[in-house]
């Protein structure tokens, strides 16, 4: 996910913009829907650097025991269902040196964003937040594009990497990841009066129609992400794309949904939970 550099308070506004549906848009009044047919199946891990396996050791420890007494499963699915009420704000306006520093791009929810009050959400920021505790640090959120988490992770700066991150073999020759905690997969978003989709029960369906597609043809997705590789191609991963059509990489997932709701795109690829999350927000 390629963004552009914003600062705290940008990023916050944005967030709160275009999550919460507001007047930001020029045509508030186009509805969209999700395909519900999944396109691609893929794991969500958190990233650590190869230069700390004790950390690694440590959460896989942590996730095993909760994922063995259920609290995994119920801290993920408050989420889902809109009753986690958990917000975190940086207790300090930089990372302290003892600081458990995560690396994170908080516009994904329900895995990670705003909430109205500028404050972090999100189902890898209570994870973030437990972690720490266990650890007996402070929890830091370092809110950044998505391309430089890894890096990041792998330089050293931040001890983890939460982002909704797909586990990949190109990720893993940069970092270690630990034991996955949710399965999600690619879905597509279009207009709600868009019936192109409508007859489709498989995801071989919905390709063969986008196969069909010209150059005018738009897909919006999240720069860096599955969605975008699995729209764009990328032989690393094994997806040969749609060449006959044009895939277009915002900064977040939010903005391309904008961006089809004010007819600029034809379609919105992205990752099924957070489409559901940001599709129910802006049709409000």
């Amino acid at each position: 996910m390629k963004k552009a550099l914003l600062s705290v308070a940008a990023c916050a506004m944005s967030a709160a913009c275009l999550i919460s549906a507001s007047a930001c848009s020029g045509n508030s009044g186009a509805k969209l829907k999700v395909i519900d047919i999944e396109l691609t199946s893929e794991e969500y891990a958190f990233a650590v650097s190869k230069n700390n396996g004790e950390l690694l050791d440590q959460i896989n420890g942590f996730l095993a025991e909760w994922k063995n007494d259920g609290s995994l499963d119920a801290l993920i699915n408050s989420y889902f269902s809109g009753e986690a009420d958990f917000s975190y704000t940086n207790k300090t306006a930089s990372a302290q040196s003892n600081d458990f520093v995560v690396a994170t791009n908080a516009y994904f929810p329900p895995f990670e964003s705003y909430n109205d009050n500028s404050a972090f959400v999100g189902v890898d920021i209570e994870i973030a937040y437990n972690i720490a505790k266990k650890l007996g640090k402070t929890l830091y959120i370092s809110d950044m594009d998505f391309d430089s988490i890894i890096p990041n992770v792998q330089k050293g700066v931040c001890a983890i990497g939460m982002a909704g991150i797909t586990v990949n073999e190109t990720r893993k020759e940069q970092v270690d990841f630990t034991t996955g905690y949710y399965t999600s997969a690619q879905v597509l978003t279009v207009l709600e009066s868009d019936t192109t989709f409508d007859n489709c029960t498989t995801a071989q369906e919905v390709e063969d129609i986008l196969k069909k597609q010209n150059e005018n043809y738009i897909i919006g997705t999240q720069a860096g992400t599955t969605g975008y590789m699995y729209s764009f191609g990328d032989e690393a991963f094994d997806y040969p794309g749609f060449k006959n059509l044009k895939t277009k990489g915002l900064n977040t997932g939010a903005l391309a949904m904008m961006d089809l709701r004010n007819g600029k795109l034809n379609a919105v690829m992205l990752d099924k939970q957070p489409s559901l999350m940001i599709v129910k927000s802006m049709n409000k």
